[in-house]
């Protein structure tokens, strides 16, 4: 029989698999002999401002090999859309060259235009050399004093000059510019022959081997950018301990008074009507509809809980450094598939606490309740990258890679967990009994409805991220590095106190009148955090970024929805256990005939 932690022990291995490869690991750790040819692979080019958009170095018409070699590569760089292949330039080691022909190309009126729309939007290169990434621009465009496009001047660059720092026979850093001088106009459709040239400077360094990564994550220790991270995480704190301390006083002191007031009624002649949440005694545990949808939703947003855990702590000890290609997106599918045993376990164990009889249904929901919409999104932007060719479209092996991965380990793993979770026997623990017709709900006001309470629970623990949201939203959907993950953590452990807080606040004043369909509030409430992200996704895309084009919007919004969808499932989960914990505690407090 599974045991109920097998996934996540599984996982902690993985953890400590992936701690000391990523901790020993920092970049290639090659030593070089003098004129030993280093590697250096051409990965990808696309428009600056649209990340998603990239395509192979050679679609566009540079010099290129009659057979073009491809680098083998690991399943997280494939989905993060690396395709690295030989590039044309020879880099030895400490060997200078001055203006060395790569080769003499004609270019065609075809190559010219492909150039030309590649300079209007502002594509870049993207290259690797011993593991270090480097990036230049392709061309540049002149926008005269007038306002007419028809005027503006499109340049190729044709020269481009490396410049690299050595410590004794080790790479440590390497730039890439272009000679300004050395042009080729593209502004008419007429053929073009041209000669590419590079140029590459070696320079001795005292920079130690161990700290040549520093340089790129560097950007995000900033004096004035950590000063903005720590009134995030001020403001966050703030937060906190406002909503706590009033939460804490209101909520003691009412409750204080609730049993205070129901001790001396028990006293008193029991002709007295009960009013307030004593009064629905017999109804607050009575289980919920839709109670497979519920226990699925409850085990997933367990699984995506732990996922993140792991995530964070594979951070926090130095895996996910700037540029370790595919380190994360791997993390996410081996870890994903590992924890599924969790979702399972909870899922079953807590259908069969509510007295569910279809836990084999109940199972199957919980496997395709995230999976689900994930799967018809990715088919979706899959095939709209297909139709652009650019390197986001995952190959046909990288999919079965993916699919035999949900089907030897995610799914049978699901399975264990579920038989482990129906073989726990346990019953839902609940201080009161239940009556066996339930009660009327009394007539509410608008604002005690649902989407008023979600508004209201999930306004606070967004306004305790938001700040947090910009550098990681310009982090993965932009150029910008994104190291400071002590503070992201932080940051989401006020996030999961803020969010639990809020829904007990709200589960209290909902069964104060007298509405006993608390539970799935509780977990919309705690979920609505998700909503409020993607409301943000939308400011982000039009005020904050130039992203464009239908592949790059879809992109975004698409994935965007998937994130905010896991959100909304893992803060619901700690929602409704937080108001969960609450209501136990209080009706243990009372006597309930």
């Amino acid at each position: 029989m599974a045991s109920p932690a097998a996934g996540a022990a599984s996982a902690v291995l993985l953890l400590l698999a992936f701690a000391v490869a990523g901790v020993l690991s920092d970049g290639s750790d090659h030593r070089y002999k003098s004129s030993e040819p280093v590697p250096l692979y051409a990965n990808k080019v696309g428009p600056f401002h649209n990340p998603s958009e990239t395509y192979r170095y050679f679609d566009l018409p540079f010099c290129s090999p009659e057979k073009v070699k491809e680098k083998s590569e690991a399943l997280g760089e494939v989905l993060n859309g690396d395709r690295l292949v030989d590039a044309p330039y020879k880099l030895d080691f400490r060997v200078d060259l001055d203006s060395k022909p790569v080769c003499s190309k004609k270019l065609t009126k075809e190559d010219v235009a492909k150039f030309r729309n590649s300079v209007a939007k502002d594509y870049y290169f993207q290259m690797y050399y011993d593991d270090l990434p480097l990036w230049g621009f392709i061309g540049k465009l002149e926008k005269t004093a007038k306002a007419d496009p028809s005027e503006w001047k499109y340049y190729l660059y044709r020269h481009i000059i490396f410049d690299i720092l050595y410590n004794n026979d080790r790479v440590i850093e390497i730039t890439v510019h272009t000679d300004q001088s050395a042009l080729v106009d593209l502004t008419e459709d007429k053929e073009a022959n041209v000669e590419f040239l590079y140029t590459v400077k070696w320079k001795e360094t005292a920079t130690p081997f161990e700290k040549r990564m520093e340089k790129y994550s560097s950007s995000s220790n900033l004096p004035h950018h950590l000063e903005v991270h720590w009134f995030s995480i001020i403001n966050s704190c703030v937060t906190v301990l406002l909503l706590t301390g009033f939460l804490a006083t209101i909520l003691m002191r009412v409750l204080k008074n609730d049993f205070v007031k129901y001790a001396h009624d028990e006293e008193a002649a029991d002709d007295q009507e009960e009013s307030g949440w004593k009064y629905i005694h017999g109804d607050v545990f009575r289980f919920p509809k839709n109670k497979s949808l519920f226990s699925a939703a409850l085990g997933t947003g367990t699984q995506l809980f732990a996922l993140t855990t792991f995530i964070f702590l594979l951070a926090l000890v130095g895996v996910f450094y700037p540029y370790n290609r595919g380190a994360l997106f791997t993390a996410l599918v081996v870890i994903y598939a590992l924890t599924s045993g969790i979702a399972g376990y909870i899922a079953t164990s807590f259908y069969c606490q509510l007295e569910g009889t279809n836990w084999v249904r109940n199972l199957l929901l919980t496997g395709c309740l995230f999976c689900g919409p994930l799967f018809l999104t990715f088919c979706f932007l899959n095939t709209v990258a297909i139709a652009y060719s650019a390197t986001a479209a995952l190959p046909f092996g990288t999919i079965c890679v993916i699919v035999l991965i949900w089907t030897l380990v995610t799914f049978p793993l699901l399975v264990l967990g579920g038989i482990a979770g129906k073989n726990s026997k346990s019953e839902f623990q609940a201080p009161c009994r239940t009556t066996k017709y339930p009660r009327e709900i009394p007539p509410l006001p608008w604002y005690r409805t649902t989407v008023p309470q979600m508004a209201m629970a999930g306004f606070l623990p967004f306004s305790a991220i938001y700040i947090e949201l910009y550098y990681i939203f310009a982090s993965v959907w932009g150029h910008r590095i994104y190291t400071i993950y002590s503070i992201l953590f932080i940051v989401f452990i006020i996030l999961l106190i803020v969010t639990a807080f809020i829904t007990v606040a709200l589960t209290y004043f909902q069964l104060a009148a007298e509405d006993h369909e608390w539970w799935w509030r509780s977990f919309l409430c705690g979920g609505s955090t998700g909503f409020f992200v993607y409301g943000y996704c939308l400011y982000y895309y039009y005020a904050r970024s130039d992203m464009s084009g239908f592949m790059q919007t879809s992109f975004f919004f698409g994935y965007m929805a998937c994130i905010c969808y896991a959100f909304f499932l893992m803060l619901g989960m700690v929602g409704f256990r937080a108001a969960l914990f609450f209501v136990r505690h209080i009706y243990k407090s009372i006597k309930c005939e």
